[in-house]
């Protein structure tokens, strides 16, 4: 079998994790495209994206178009014969996709077709799903609507976390490509249609969605939203006018004595607040305007000035 030419689109470390593969396993990739470098952290640092670092510690070519359409003629110069791509962040247009004799593929982290779209991994945990998996899937012009080459189920753990489940994702997900595309390349996979009446979207977080209600919400259901947004984008309630991240939380189902939002206490390293069906254990947070924290320290500080306070 020929050595075809790819060009690998990805932009976060979860796609890395797949270019990784391609040059681990000799394929020969021409060129990288990857969303532009940004600015990170608090001193906006222009930062390279994962794919892009990796990409030239490899000696392979990076394109960074702020609008794909405008360098299609310059992608489609490389001759690709298979475009590979995961977690990406643009839609690739159809002149792009269908220039490749082998196609393009996709690696997606869910069982489609649920959950289509850029947070199936968050809104997996959020939406109280006990399962997930890992999809590899033809790229067409309709989001992540291609047919399902091969596929990888796995558990979503009780207490696991949108970082956990991520980084788990990642290793299965390379896994996947690792197994399957040299069968893809010999003609021996079978692409399966999806069911578009069974598809969910799970479109990127917004901003509003990150700000959690404790009135609103069951604890489960609120324990489900605040750990698939752990670490990122982190999920923070309002208490005193002031913003406070939940970094580590447990659940404790029962019925509280307080109203819901209500910090009861600490004990046992943890912050309670009550909620409808339980209590939120906070082990670590971040006030507004302080570093990341443990339960203890905080309590140690400014914390037990606020029990009986109540979020809002």
């Amino acid at each position: 079998m020929e050595n075809p030419r790819i060009v690998f689109f990805g932009t976060p470390v979860f796609a890395s994790g797949m270019l990784k593969v391609l040059i681990e396993d000799h394929y020969n990739v021409v060129l990288a495209v990857t969303q532009p470098d940004r600015p990170v952290g608090r001193k906006k640092i222009i930062q390279r994206t994962p794919v892009a670092a990796l990409a030239d510690e490899n000696g392979i070519p990076v394109l960074q178009p702020q609008k794909l359409s405008a360098e299609a003629d310059a992608i489609l110069a490389c001759e690709p014969d298979l475009i590979v791509t995961c977690a990406y962040g643009q839609f690739v247009p159809s002149k792009i996709l269908n220039a490749p004799k082998y196609g393009a593929l996709n690696v997606h982290p869910s069982l489609l077709p649920k959950y289509r779209g850029g947070a199936p991994i968050q809104r997996a945990i959020m939406n109280g799903d006990k399962k997930t998996g890992v999809c590899l899937m033809e790229m067409i012009k309709a989001m992540d609507a291609g047919r399902v080459y091969a596929r990888v189920e796995t558990e979503i753990g009780e207490d696991e976390t949108g970082t956990e489940l991520f980084e788990r994702l990642e290793g299965i997900s390379a896994k996947l490509l690792r197994d399957n595309l040299p069968l893809y390349l010999e003609g021996k996979l079978e692409g399966v249609p999806q069911n578009d009446e069974e598809a969910v979207l799970a479109p990127n977080i917004a901003r509003e969605e990150e700000l959690v209600h404790f009135a609103d919400s069951d604890i489960d259901t609120l324990y489900n939203h605040i750990r698939g947004l752990i670490e990122e984008p982190c999920a923070y309630g309002m208490v005193n006018g002031k913003r406070f991240k939940f970094c580590k939380v447990r659940k404790q189902n029962c019925v509280p004595s307080e109203a819901p939002g209500t910090i009861a206490g600490f004990e046992n390293h943890a912050m309670k607040i009550a909620a409808n069906g339980g209590y939120l254990l906070v082990m670590e947070m971040q006030p507004e305007g302080r570093s990341r924290m443990n339960a203890d320290a905080f309590a140690n500080g400014a914390g037990r000035g606020l029990i009986n306070a109540v979020f809002e």
